[in-house]
C-alpha cells in the first residue's frame, strides 16, 4: 500500500540533519537544525501534493483537502525536534508516515469527506527551554503568553526564539483551533519500550498516555563531622531520602502500570567526610489512571512524612508539574484494530509511559496512537532503531485508519 522505500529514504535524509559525531541527532526547537528539518519536510509535503503552511506557533502543516472543506479536519503527525544526541525515529516516523499516507492517497485517487492535515508539532521534547509540547498546546488553546518567558541555558526566552524565527509571540492565540473543527488526532510513534519486541509484534494499539506528576523533595537535617558524630545522634537527610526512595519503588510496584523514578539527586555540602545537611531529589510518578496515581502519591507522601519525623529531618515537597493522563478514544482504537486486521497483523493494547502531544489535545478532539516496535526498547539514544518492515506495517495501519476516519463514518 504505502511506499516503504520512499518512507525509509525520507527518514534517512532527515537523520542527516543535526547528525552528531557521537551518533544520533540534535535538533532543538527554533534552531537552525530544526529549520533545516522543516524545510526538508516542507519539500516532502509538496511532493505529496499537499498545501503547506506554518501556523503562529511554528507548527508545520500539510493539508489534503476533503470533499467538504468545511468538515472537521483529521489531524495526523508528530514532531521533528529531538533530545541531545537523540534517535532518528522518535517523532520523525509519525510525521513522515503521515506525509506518506497522504501521498499514497493522492497517487491512488482516494478522496475523503473530511480534510486531512499532517502536522509537525513545535518542540514536543521540551529539551531547550524545559517547557515542551509548545505546538500542541498552541493548537489546543492552552499556551499562555507568560509561559513564553521560559529561557534556555543561554538566557534566550521562547518568545525571543520565536521572534528570531519570524514568528510573533503576541499572536500565539491565532494558532488555536475552534471547538468542533478537529474530528480526531492520530499518531504513529515508536514504542520506546520492549513490550512489542517481547511479544514478537510489529505494532501495538495504545490505550492511553500516562500523565507525569513531578515533585521536588527537599530534606533538611544537620550537617556534621563524619567521624565525630555517633550514629545514634545524627539527623541525616540522605539516609531519610534513601528510605523514601525505597518507599517510592515499593508503592509504584504495588500497581500494575504505575512507575516512579528518582532521576535527580543533590547532596549538600557534598564532602566525603561530612554528614549531609540538605538533600534534594526529584520524583517522576506516572500512571494512565489519575486516581491510581493519586493513591500512590498519597501513600508515598504519608510514609515520607513519617520517615522524616522519626529521623528529625524537615521535609518540604514542591510541585513541579501535574499533567493528567490522556485516555485514547475507543472509536479510534477500534479503527486501529480494524486496520491491523486488514493488514493481517496481530496486535495488543498497551499503555504509553512516555508523554506525547496528544495529551494536550484531549479537550479539543478524540485522540489515538499506534506504536511501532523498538529494537531493544531503546529510545532517546543514538542506538534507537525501528526496522524498515516495522515502519511499513505501522504506516499501513496509519493509512487505513486515517482514511477510515476521514471517510465520513
Amino acid at each position: 500500500m504505502i511506499n516503504a522505500d520512499r518512507l525509509w529514504d525520507r527518514l534517512m535524509q532527515l537523520s542527516a540533519i543535526g547528525a552528531q559525531e557521537v551518533g544520533g541527532v540534535t535538533r532543538l526547537s527554533f534552531s537552525p537544525e530544526e529549520r533545516a528539518a522543516k524545510d526538508l519536510v516542507t519539500g516532502f509535503m509538496k511532493e505529496a501534493g499537499l498545501t503547506v503552511r506554518e501556523d503562529e506557533v511554528g507548527n508545520l502543516i500539510g493539508r489534503k483537502e476533503g470533499k467538504n472543506p468545511q468538515a472537521p479536519v483529521v489531524l495526523v503527525g508528530s514532531h521533528l525536534d529531538s533530545v541531545p544526541s537523540g534517535g532518528n525515529f522518535d517523532g520523525p516516523l509519525g510525521v513522515l508516515a503521515g506525509v506518506e499516507a497522504l501521498q499514497t492517497m493522492n497517487e491512488q485517487g482516494v478522496e475523503t469527506e473530511h480534510p486531512i492535515e499532517v502536522i509537525a508539532f513545535t518542540d514536543e521534547e521540551g529539551t531547550r527551554f524545559g517547557y515542551g509540547m509548545i505546538g500542541s498546546r498552541g493548537i489546543a488553546g492552552l499556551l499562555q503568553r507568560d509561559e513564553l518567558d521560559c529561557r534556555d541555558e543561554a538566557g534566550v526566552s521562547i518568545a525571543e526564539a520565536m521572534a528570531n524565527s519570524g514568528l510573533d509571540p503576541e499572536h500565539i492565540g491565532k494558532a488555536a483551533r475552534e471547538p468542533g473543527s478537529v474530528k480526531a488526532y492520530v499518531e504513529l510513534h515508536i514504542e520506546q519500550g520492549k513490550v512489542l519486541e517481547s511479544r514478537d509484534l510489529s505494532v501495538g494499539v495504545v490505550s492511553g498516555v500516562a500523565g507525569p506528576l513531578w515533585l521536588k523533595f527537599v530534606l533538611e537535617g544537620e550537617a556534621g563531622h563524619a567521624g565525630a558524630t555517633p550514629m545514634t545522634m545524627r539527623r541525616d537527610p540522605l539516609a531519610a531520602a534513601a528510605e523514601v526512595m525505597l518507599v517510592i519503588e515499593r508503592e509504584a510496584m504495588r500497581q500494575e502500570i504505575s512507575v516512579g523514578t528518582v532521576g535527580k539527586l543533590q547532596v549538600f555540602p557534598g564532602g566525603v567526610n561530612i554528614i549531609p545537611g540538605r538533600v534534594e531529589f526529584t520524583l517522576d510518578l506516572r500512571d494512565v489512571d489519575v486516581a491510581v496515581r493519586d493513591l500512590v502519591e498519597q501513600a508515598i507522601m504519608s510514609q515520607a512524612k513519617d520517615i522524616c519525623e522519626k529521623r528529625g529531618v524537615k521535609l518540604h515537597v514542591e510541585l513541579l508539574q501535574r499533567i493528567n493522563p490522556a485516555v485514547c478514544s475507543e472509536d479510534i482504537r477500534a479503527a486501529f484494530n480494524e486496520a491491523c486486521a486488514a493488514e493481517g497483523l496481530e496486535t495488543i493494547t498497551l499503555p504509553s509511559g512516555a508523554g506525547h502531544d496528544c495529551m494536550q489535545l484531549t479537550g479539543l478532539c478524540p485522540v489515538g496512537m499506534i506504536f511501532a516496535r523498538s529494537k531493544d526498547g531503546i529510545s532517546h539514544n543514538p542506538a534507537e532503531f525501528t526496522s524498515k518492515e516495522d515502519c511499513k506495517d505501522g504506516a499501513n495501519v496509519l493509512y487505513r485508519t486515517v482514511a477510515s476516519l476521514a471517510s465520513g463514518r
